[in-house]
């Protein structure tokens, strides 16, 4: 960067900070002239704002604010929508077969450096996916077969088969081909990621100081916006070491914005809220912990398929592959008292694997029962008995399934280190499992040690989370059919196999038509199956909660979507 351009850049960030600390009446707002919004962030910093590389919640969060949509979402439904006004894509026809998605654009939104967005800024996303650069979207060559751009206001994305949910895997990165490599290879270390001096949406890029923050502020040429006008004057992504500090900052009105805030300040932010010193949003959420038992002999991890599609014999994990066990340790785990000890309350028990939230979720199942005496009565019927009358030691195997006669029940159960609500979850499971004979290891560990412990599926247990697609995507197959179980890398990692559910999946996603209720109760069928086996022991969903400062106007987000009318929100004074 030139000493100029410095220049300039100081002079955005200087204005920023400026606009948080003299805030403006509604009635008086300019565009541009509205505040800054800050939010804090404990994550760390942002990895790449490329949003073809991008993996992580931070990146993420800026980008949404700077690249344009392709296709839209109506925010109250979490439905697509055609002529979504801060969306590119207008219409779209699908062909009769269901396999082809023709897509129209509008030809009137620019770039920041004025240069039209046209359907090759879409390509260029699909190409560098077929080039095989290392991108999160790689999975999208298994589902779809080419995408073309006969002009600049046409995208056509082809399917390798008919499949329902088309439309999340078309809403394909926009990014400005103009400025990126032609040359794929030299995309991973482009000054663009970190640098993106060309967006185009509500906000353009400020300035990214690691460590500290990244900053943006608003784009008067943003044709999607609410009124014609973006009125805040930008936002800023700030570092904060930890979520104690979050939300003291918070709380001191050195943020104006957080987005999920512990769950054990709640209650006072709820105070708070009476007081109208803050506002607050809050909605069933879309993040699940759960406790996974691995099927599959750990000591010799196989794919489910071989080169030739030939399946392979998994062999089975000497503890959980019998199901009385896994039903066991299911009616062993008190998931509410977990949610009231972990959550404070803040939650939601899941029956099976598909949130409340979710269309799909079925509210007829009830969730497995807890049951300590059926539980101990499960583990002597599968071979495991107490044999010294001492539930402070653990049970043996006599005459177990998979398990050598003699062979003590216990286990090494991991986590992610740094999460407490996980480690409170991994505490109160070794608890209650030793009540009925089963010993715990439980083990917090690196985040990233860990994933490459369950990619190589040589564990034998480990509670995680999953955060489910926006809009909602209940298809489930990468998790639970033999298609995610690879060693290295797939999301079926305890090689989970029920032909039945395989099959369900797969009319689930192509059903013709795709009619809404006629999914919901084909997911009705997978979720009791799910349950039945055990194939995770589902725990809950953590509610969800924005909230604003007591002076942001303009706030009214809705779940999962707390930006959706960013443009529009401004710093008042009373």
């Amino acid at each position: 960067m030139n000493k100029l351009g410095k220049w300039l850049l100081l002079g955005v960030v200087i204005a920023l900070l400026g606009a948080l600390i003299i805030p403006v009446t509604a009635q008086e707002v300019k565009p541009g002239e509205g505040g800054t919004i800050i939010e804090g962030n404990f994550g760390g910093d942002v990895a790449n704002l490329n949003p073809i590389l991008a993996t992580d919640t931070a990146s993420f969060r800026i980008i949404n604010l700077m690249f344009p949509a392709f296709i839209g979402v109506d925010p109250a439904t979490a439905l697509f929508r055609k002529n979504d006004p801060a969306a590119l894509v207008q219409d779209w026809t699908i062909s009769d077969d269901g396999k082809v998605y023709t897509f129209k654009m509008r030809d009137d939104w620019k770039w920041t450096d004025g240069t039209p967005i046209t359907s090759k800024d879409v390509q260029y996303a699909w190409d560098a996916v077929v080039a095989k650069v290392d991108t999160p979207l790689s999975f999208l060559l298994d589902v779809v077969d080419k995408v073309e751009t006969p002009d600049a206001t046409t995208v056509i994305v082809t399917f390798k088969s008919a499949d329902c949910t088309a439309l999340n895997n078309a809403s394909l990165p926009v990014v400005p081909s103009h400025l990126l490599p032609a040359d794929f290879t030299q995309l991973a270390d482009s000054d663009y990621n970190l640098n993106p001096s060309v967006t185009g949406s509500v906000f353009k890029f400020g300035e990214f100081r690691a460590g500290e923050q990244v900053s943006v502020v608003a784009n008067q040429d943003f044709k999607g916006a609410i009124n014609g006008v973006v009125l805040p004057s930008g936002f800023i992504y700030k570092n904060v070491p930890d979520q104690t500090v979050l939300l003291e900052q918070f709380k001191a009105g050195e943020t104006n914005f957080i987005d999920g805030p512990a769950v054990s300040a709640r209650a006072d932010l709820r105070a708070l809220q009476d007081k109208k010193e803050v506002q607050l949003y809050s909605f069933p959420g879309n993040s699940w912990d759960y406790l996974n038992l691995n099927f599959a002999d750990p000591k010799n991890p196989q794919n489910a398929f071989d080169d030739k599609g030939n399946p392979i014999d998994q062999g089975h994990h000497p503890l959980f592959g019998d199901i009385r066990v896994r039903q066991a340790i299911a009616k062993a785990i008190n998931v509410d008292e977990i949610i009231k000890g972990a959550v404070f309350g803040e939650g939601q028990r899941m029956p099976s694997m598909m949130i409340p939230a979710s269309w799909a979720f079925d509210k007829n199942l009830a969730p497995i029962a807890y049951d300590v005496e059926a539980a101990k009565k499960l583990l002597d019927e599968a071979g495991w008995v107490d044999s010294d009358n001492d539930p402070a030691t653990p049970r043996v195997a006599k005459g177990a399934k998979y398990a050598p006669d003699g062979t003590e029940f216990k286990f090494v159960l991991y986590t992610n280190e740094g999460n407490t609500r996980r480690g409170a979850i991994g505490t109160i499971v070794q608890d209650e499992l030793k009540q009925v004979g089963i010993a715990v290891d439980f083990q917090a560990i690196d985040f990233n040690t860990l994933l490459d412990i369950i990619d190589g599926q040589t564990w034998d247990a480990f509670i995680l989370g999953w955060r489910n697609s926006y809009p909602d995507d209940p298809d489930q197959t990468s998790l639970f059919t033999p298609s995610g179980d690879t060693v290295g890398g797939g999301q079926n990692a305890n090689s989970y196999n029920n032909s039945e559910v395989t099959d369900l999946m797969a009319k689930a996603r192509t059903l013709p038509g795709c009619d809404q209720g006629e999914r919901a109760k084909i997911y009705a069928q997978i979720q009791k199956l799910l349950q039945d086996d055990v194939a995770y022991v589902p725990m809950f969903v953590t509610n969800g909660m924005y909230g604003a400062g007591g002076k942001v106007t303009g706030f009214g987000p809705y779940p999962s979507q707390p930006f959706w009318n960013v443009e529009t929100w401004t710093l008042a004074t009373p």
